[in-house]
């Protein structure tokens, strides 16, 4: 079975209560156990949060080094401002793929959220979907990993 670890960034712990209009009302725990259930048999989907740029940098490093299959990551606000997460993703490139996911349309929204520093270095991009943008990023994973 494969396994898919979805990492989330800085502020995605206070979905639910942060700014609902844009992210919802879901908890990041609800959406990432409804995301873990519905491939529940085809994969294994774990996941992890943290504001700090260097836990999430270990946590990519740790993913690759543990055999994980891809990696779905809510980068948040470090996607447009780490260049150091984007070289993490760069160090596993071709090994462990990663594909960014955004709950919002982050070309729709301010002018600083419009660019994405790991974009370069990932698989794919998926956005504006909501808590099903963690969904079609494991979906991603699964169609690449099949070729």
């Amino acid at each position: 079975m494969k396994r898919i670890l979805i990492l989330n960034g800085p502020n995605l712990n206070m979905l639910g209560t942060r700014e609902p209009q844009i992210y919802g009302t879901d908890t990041l725990s609800d959406i990432m156990e409804r995301t873990a259930a519905r491939f529940a048999g085809r994969a294994a989907v774990e996941w992890s949060q943290s504001n700090h740029e260097g836990a999430l940098i270990d946590a990519i490093q740790q993913a690759h080094a543990g055999g994980y299959d891809g990696i779905v990551l809510n980068a948040g606000a470090y996607t447009h401002t780490s260049l150091a997460i984007a070289d993490a993703i760069a160090s596993v490139h071709g090994l462990t793929p990663v594909v960014e996911v955004h709950l919002s349309n982050t070309a729709a929204r301010e002018e600083i959220r419009r660019r994405s520093l790991i974009a370069p270095v990932c698989i794919g991009s998926i956005a504006g979907f909501g808590a099903d943008s963690y969904a079609l990023g494991v979906e991603a994973l699964l169609l690449k990993n099949q070729r």
